[in-house]
């Protein structure tokens, strides 16, 4: 049911946003140039990889020995409004249909932090990783990294249909009021290191 569930509406909202889409991509090639999208591995059901695509929110700006700035200094103001209403998120819509993510799940994170998980975290991965979830209308970036792996595990163990449902209302009003968008003045969330420096 879940998965018919995803493909269903991942199809119509692909279907009713792609004006939408059409427009953030034609922005984002004005603003940014090429590439549109943001592609970059990441770990899904049982922390197998896959491509996750989302437009680009941020500048190629590299310092002088070639490494890129920090993610302040390369956030544009038109990646900001991106990521302040998700709508950088909406291609992930294909990652569902692809079967890679589900609608709701456990957000996919970066493939450096899978070491680095302790055993309960590390449960996560035992379902599609989502494109909301429930740490993300529980707080979103404003949450610790313990306090999100926490929820990511209660979902595991409580994931049902129609707290999918709650969760998909739910993430339509945090992206309306703008919550938990940044984490004590980051631009998202500090990098993990690892349960023992939590």
């Amino acid at each position: 049911m879940k998965r018919l569930f995803d493909i269903g509406v991942a199809l119509l909202a692909l279907a009713l946003l792609a004006p939408i889409m059409a427009t953030v991509a034609l922005l984002v090639r004005w603003r940014l140039g090429s590439p549109v999208l943001f592609r970059q591995t990441r770990p899904g059901r049982h922390g197998r990889p896959f491509e996750m695509v989302k437009f680009r929110t941020m500048r190629d700006a590299l310092d002088r020995d070639g490494t890129p700035l920090p993610d302040a200094a390369r956030l544009t103001t038109l990646g900001k409004r991106l990521r302040a209403t998700s709508l950088d998120e909406l291609p992930e819509l294909w990652n569902v249909l692809k079967g890679d993510m589900s609608l709701v799940g456990p957000r996919p994170l970066l493939m450096e932090y899978l070491p680095l998980y302790t055993p309960h975290q590390a449960r996560r991965h035992e379902v599609r990783p989502g494109v909301t979830g429930w740490a993300q209308v529980n707080g979103r970036n404003a949450l610790s990294w313990e306090q999100k792996f926490e929820l990511d595990v209660w979902y595991v163990d409580n994931r049902s249909l129609w707290l999918d449902l709650r969760i998909l209302l739910l993430t339509v009003r945090k992206v309306l009021v703008r919550e938990g968008i940044a984490h004590d003045g980051d631009v998202a969330m500090p990098r993990f290191r690892g349960g023992q420096h939590e």
